[in-house]
């Protein structure tokens, strides 16, 4: 089982550093936006917290989703073990399930005031681009850790299909949060088949009920089907103010300790304040 845990994270991190360069370099040559604050503190800390959340599963969780996958494979655990699938169809069915649990697990990240304590660090970014996408605190990666480790052991996923997931969602929150020019009509096909960065930039917009929606990181789907789907944002993507009404101080959103710190020192509630434009 270990040659398989260090295979599929020898797959994850290859997939990562082509994904990530091929994302930086596009926003580089067409960008969406202009920034408006800073790059350089944003992205040290922004991939701070990359480094620190990878070390830390590495060191506390050093089997992962994978290593979780076998063990249930091992003691027939979960309904493909019971179930005479395809093996086809059982990794296609995982794939598509679990991106519907993540679907969940994001809303509920929104609507519970103790979970929303440590997803706001996402949302607390000032900017959106590639980087944003890693942008999670350390708290929230074991909670959803957990969460998938569940999904997974009552699914009895395929080994293929863990992987394939994991390595579609770290490139799909990448390519969505990216800041890059996408022809609107290529976007409006697009956006029926995967998460498009106009689609999912929205959902990082201060205006509350855009940031209630849009919930999608992979499939597009669920926010249609659940009816929290929303087109564009009320200000234009060139116009809208990315982040949160009570988080507008850059030191406090763009510092990798504060960003640590922002769920216990930072009151959760949204604000009546429009930030200064």
């Amino acid at each position: 089982m270990t040659t398989q845990i260090e295979s599929a994270a020898a797959i994850r991190l290859g997939s990562f550093v082509a994904v990530f360069a091929v994302m930086t370099l596009w926003e580089l040559l067409a960008p969406r936006r202009s920034l408006s604050t800073s790059k350089t503190p944003r992205w040290g800390s922004n991939l701070g917290l990359v480094v620190l959340n990878t070390l830390s599963l590495r060191f506390l969780v050093p089997m992962g989703l994978v290593g979780v996958t076998y063990l249930a494979q091992s003691k027939d655990w979960g309904l493909f073990h019971w179930l005479e699938t395809p093996y086809w169809l059982a990794v296609l069915v995982s794939v598509i399930l679990l991106d519907l649990v993540i679907y969940w697990q994001h809303v509920l990240f929104h609507l519970v005031p103790f979970l929303w304590r440590f997803h706001l660090v996402h949302h607390a970014d000032l900017d959106i681009d590639v980087t944003t996408g890693l942008r999670f605190h350390t708290i929230e990666i074991f909670l959803s850790l957990g969460i998938k480790a569940v999904a997974i052991v009552l699914l009895g996923a395929p080994p293929v299909a863990v992987v394939a997931f994991e390595v579609l969602l770290n490139a799909t929150s990448m390519f969505n949060h990216s800041n890059v020019q996408l022809a609107l009509g290529i976007d409006a096909v697009l956006r029926w088949l995967v998460v498009t960065p106009d689609m999912h930039r929205v959902h990082h917009s201060w205006r509350e009920r855009e940031t209630n929606s849009n919930y999608g990181f992979n499939l597009p789907w669920w926010d249609r089907l659940f009816r929290t789907y929303r087109a564009q944002p009320q200000d234009g993507h060139l116009g809208m103010t990315i982040g949160l009404k009570q988080i507008r101080d850059e030191q406090q959103a763009e510092r990798l300790h504060w960003m640590l710190a922002l769920p216990f020192t930072t009151d959760p509630s949204p604000t009546s304040e429009e930030p200064q434009e």
